[in-house]
């Protein structure tokens, strides 16, 4: 399995420009930097919320729905803030209902259509993995200071724009 830090370095990117004579290296560079703090962010996120015996799926439904005013919401809007299919909602919550962290619920106005809203148990769950959560997300900025913090998150909201512009085109 190849990894995102398994990728070529300056050394091979000045191999790979004398093939491609228009390369930027510092993008390539930068693009791959970018990629694998990523990929061991992400890895670092997962081991975390693994350590609460919960997917990434899961724990993303139950922060969707801890942050949403009445503590519910709809699936079809889980799933779009999830970034998951509709499917892959219904799987989550079936879990999630199974171990008592949410319950389905009949729709106020319309019988046909459910909301999902978090239980005492699930806000019981999330109380206890919060404080040790938001630590955890902080510690793995820490290298930076205040300044660092600020203007890596400003560069990447350029990024993230860009990606967006790209993709409307």
């Amino acid at each position: 399995m190849l990894f995102l830090r398994d990728l070529p370095r300056k050394e091979a990117l000045r191999v790979l420009a004398d093939y491609f004579p228009g390369l930027d290296l510092d993008a390539v560079e930068a693009t791959l930097a970018l990629l694998t703090a990523a990929q061991d962010l992400l890895e670092a996120h997962e081991a975390q919320i693994q350590s609460y015996g919960l997917s990434r799926g899961r724990f993303s439904v139950l922060m969707l729905l801890n942050r949403s005013p009445k503590g519910e919401a709809s699936p079809s809007d889980l799933a779009k803030g999830a970034k998951v299919t509709r499917a892959t909602i219904t799987g989550l919550l079936d879990g999630l209902e199974k171990e008592g962290l949410v319950e389905r619920i009949p729709h106020e106005e319309d019988r046909r259509r459910l909301r999902v809203r978090l239980t005492p148990k699930g806000r019981k769950s999330l109380g206890r993995m919060l404080p040790k959560h938001v630590s955890r997300v902080t510690s793995l900025v820490a290298p930076l200071d205040k300044k660092e913090m600020k203007t890596l998150t400003r560069l990447l909201d350029k990024v993230v724009e860009g990606l967006h512009g790209r993709a409307k085109k």
